[in-house]
């Protein structure tokens, strides 16, 4: 009898939700018809942030889902990206080998060990038509110049400071030259990238080639710079090429008292108990180029820097592998138009080119703003505007 009893009761509770849920299911109709709960909704929702992030929250699990599987996909385009830089540095390094011969020569026309034959120093200037009527005016003079020419000393042997010209002019490079650098950069006579071998971990060294100086011994100063070509673990959508994860420089002998990367500094100290006072001499950094060749160290994985090391480290970091990156690719290849400026008016002119150009779409806009106003004016109150496509 009390399973029957529990029986009997089981179809009442039923009919009870049904109605109860039948209850509710009206009165939410009636609320929804009701245009001030309807304005009050639409206000709360617009007033909510719609973010990318939030959007997908509300997505179904099933769509969900297949952004994950999207996900997979992009990693794996990701490594398959990470295989392209790493061919691009083997071509790199392939042409490397064809620039070198035209760099030797480069070399050899600076410090002056080879002179350009009339063929290789014929240049056409943009304005040689005005040259030319100029040198009709100038012909006059020349014989006499050749003789003033003769009775002067000899001409400078190749170009002279022309690479420490180039440290003068590239803003990111003279920042870092101190006045005492100076004497020693003239005797520069050449900077080389050259790429790891094919097989080794992806890397570029920087050789500075130095004439025999009052300064140090060393012939040539080296800076390595190592790099990465693969998606980081914790965040392989972040990868975007290959990036410069550490470097290492090289050590300076210096002739005695030629260090310019340290000074000597006086120190008094006072003695705790018999109040006596010393003086003593004592070695601390000093600003100098030449910092350059002993660099901060990142972290063993080439991911962060040490824990020891505050933000200004990190930066220093940064900018030594921002600076890196220069040399290899704007200032080793390009040096003769850094030294004549033409690359750094290059680099300004393109730069105000595209603020001018921000600016002058700025006018359209106001203009069409403008044109807007004037048209909504002429319409008639109940006609809505038009929308113009951007």
């Amino acid at each position: 009898m009390a399973d029957n009893s529990f029986s009997d009761g089981a179809p009442s509770d039923s009919s009870e939700a049904a109605k109860d849920a039948s209850a509710t299911e009206k009165l939410t109709d009636q609320v929804m018809q009701n245009p001030q709960v309807l304005a009050a909704l639409q206000e709360r929702l617009d007033s909510v942030s719609h973010t990318p992030s939030s959007y997908i929250e509300t997505l179904p699990k099933a769509v969900k889902r297949r952004i994950n599987a999207l996900k997979q996909l992009q990693v794996k385009c990701a490594h398959i990206e990470a295989k392209f830089y790493e061919e691009v540095h083997d071509l790199e390094r392939k042409y490397a080998a064809l620039y070198q011969p035209l760099f030797d020569k480069r070399r050899e026309f600076v410090t002056g060990d080879v002179e350009p034959t009339d063929a290789e120093s014929e240049w056409h200037s943009e304005n040689e038509e005005e040259d030319k009527l100029a040198g009709d005016m100038k012909s006059k003079v020349v014989i006499a110049e050749k003789e003033a020419e003769a009775a002067e000393e000899p001409a400078p042997k190749g170009i002279p400071e022309f690479w420490f010209t180039i440290f003068r002019n590239v803003d990111m490079l003279s920042e870092l030259v101190q006045e005492y650098d100076e004497p020693i950069l003239k005797h520069l006579q050449d900077i080389k990238v050259k790429f790891s071998d094919p097989g080794q971990p992806m890397s570029f060294v920087l050789e500075f080639h130095f004439e025999p100086n009052d300064y140090f011994t060393n012939s040539v100063l080296t800076k390595t710079y190592k790099m990465k070509s693969e998606p980081d673990k914790a965040d392989p959508f972040s990868f975007e090429g290959p990036e410069i994860v550490d470097c290492d420089g090289c050590t300076i002998d210096w002739k005695k008292g030629k260090n310019v990367t340290v000074k000597t500094i006086k120190k008094k100290q006072k003695h705790k108990g018999r109040g006596t006072v010393r003086t003593i001499t004592k070695q601390v950094p000093n600003d100098s180029f030449f910092n350059f060749f002993s660099p901060l160290k990142a972290s063993g994985d080439g991911e962060s820097l040490l824990p020891s090391q505050d933000e200004d480290s990190e930066f220093t970091l940064a900018s030594d592998f921002e600076i890196g990156h220069f040399f290899r690719e704007r200032i080793v290849p390009r040096a003769v138009l850094y030294f004549t400026g033409e690359a750094i008016e290059d680099d300004d002119n393109f730069e105000e080119g595209e603020e001018g150009e921000e600016e002058e779409l700025e006018g359209d806009e106001e203009a069409e703003e403008e044109d807007d106003a004037d048209a909504s004016l002429k319409k008639e109150p109940s006609q809505p505007s038009e929308c113009k496509q951007q």
